[in-house]
């Protein structure tokens, strides 16, 4: 697993589901990822990607973006389960 830093220590990346997303004639993806901490802590984390980098900042998502998160948490579980959403 991929390790990450967050405001609260190394963590493991468990699961991530990115959403392709175009604005302005730039693409760029969505990121919502479920990190581990140190003793079993889950967090998730909203970022999103250029040119393959992650990178912090808001994060906005269209309710078409939306749907299409609720579609790809069918294949992201744990990640549904941390976010209180159950896949269609």
């Amino acid at each position: 697993m991929a390790k990450t830093a967050t405001p609260w220590g190394p963590a493991e990346l468990v699961e991530e589901l990115k959403l392709a997303q175009t604005a302005g004639g730039k693409r760029f993806s969505s990121l919502v990822q479920l990190l581990e901490a140190k003793g079993g802590e889950l967090l998730v984390r909203f970022a999103y990607a250029t040119s393959g980098s992650a990178r912090r900042g808001p994060v906005t998502l269209r309710a078409r973006d939306l749907e299409r998160l609720r579609a790809g948490l069918a294949e992201h579980p744990r990640l549904a389960e941390a976010l209180g959403l159950k896949p269609p």
